[in-house]
Parts: C-alpha cells; sequence; structure tokens
C-alpha cells in the first residue's frame, strides 16, 4: 500500500483506493457474466427441473393424502353404518327375545294353572271317592248298631237280612232327608 501511495503521488493523481481499476472492473464483470450464463443455461433448468419434481411428487402426496382421506371417510361411514345396522338388529333381537319370553311365560302360566286345576280336581275326585266310602262305612256301622240296639229292646234276634237291610235303608233315608233339611254333612 505505501508504494501504491507513492506511485499515485508521483503521478500527481488523487486515486481513491477504494475504486478499482477499470481493468479490474472490466474483467470482474466478463467473469460475472460467464458465470451468470452458465448458472442460467446449466444450474437454473437443473434447478427448475427438481423444484418441478419435488412439486409434482408434493401433488401427488397431497392427491394420495386426499384420496386415502376420502377412503377413510367412506369406509368410516360404512362402518357407523354397519354399527347402527348392527344396533338395529340387537334391537329387534332383544325385542323378538322379550316377545319370546313373555311367550313362554304365559305359556308356563297356562300350563301351571292347569297342572293346578287337574291337582284340585282330582284332590275334589278323591275326596268325595272318601266321603264315599266313608259314607257306605257309616250306613254299615250304623246299620249293624240299629240292629244291636233294636234286638237289645225286642229282646229277639233280628237275623232275617232282608227285614235288616230294608230298615237300615229306610231309617239311613230318613236320616237323610232330616240333614238335608238341617243343612248338615255337606
Amino acid at each position: 500500500m505505501y508504494e501504491f501511495a507513492v506511485l499515485a503521488a508521483e503521478g500527481g493523481e488523487d486515486v481513491n483506493p477504494l475504486v478499482p481499476e477499470t481493468y479490474d472492473i472490466v474483467w470482474s464483470v466478463v467473469c460475472v457474466a460467464i458465470i451468470a450464463v452458465l448458472f442460467y443455461k446449466y444450474v437454473i433448468p437443473r434447478l427448475i427441473k427438481v423444484l418441478d419434481e419435488r412439486a409434482d411428487k408434493i401433488e401427488g402426496g397431497i392427491a394420495k393424502a386426499e384420496a386415502a382421506q376420502e377412503e377413510a371417510q367412506q369406509t368410516l361411514q360404512q362402518y357407523q353404518q354397519q354399527l347402527a345396522d348392527a344396533r338395529l338388529e340387537a334391537a329387534r333381537i332383544r325385542e323378538d327375545a322379550r316377545t319370546q319370553g313373555q311367550q313362554i311365560l304365559a305359556q308356563m302360566r297356562s300350563e301351571a294353572q292347569a297342572e293346578s286345576d287337574r291337582i284340585v280336581a282330582a284332590g275334589h275326585a278323591q275326596l268325595e271317592a272318601q266321603r264315599q266310602q266313608i259314607l257306605t262305612e257309616l250306613r254299615s256301622e250304623v246299620g249293624r248298631t240299629a240292629v244291636d240296639l233294636a234286638e237289645k229292646i225286642i229282646g229277639q234276634s233280628v237275623s232275617d237280612e232282608a227285614k235288616q237291610a230294608a230298615s237300615i235303608e229306610k231309617f239311613l233315608s230318613e236320616l237323610d232327608e232330616t240333614d238335608a233339611g238341617i243343612g248338615v254333612g255337606r
């Protein structure tokens, strides 16, 4: 630098150290122009090609994502529809089961009522049979007692069975008429 100042002082010109020489400016402009031409001719097209490919990939990815989202939305709607159908089917099955349960319950009640009626009827029939048996036994016992009493009162033997049976029947029929009039025995 010192030399540069000496040369400038000799020439008598005032040289600005910040302003380069003209040949330096010209060569710099030529180099920049060559680099710019090479840059615009080779680098920029490749850069644009790479950026376009990236844009296509991004757009394709967005399109794929939108398609996947649309498909997912359709699948979700299908699942929701299937779920709603399943809920309706479950409600129908529950209602059918409830109806069948009520029918079974009504059938069981009617069968139980029929069985109860059958048991009560059998009980009544058995009671009636026992009543008839007791009544028959009672009649024969009353008949024997009446014959024994009659023999004691008369003092003779009443051995004729036909007369004895007729007397017993007459006595019992009078007894039945008296009971029917009073309302005793039933």
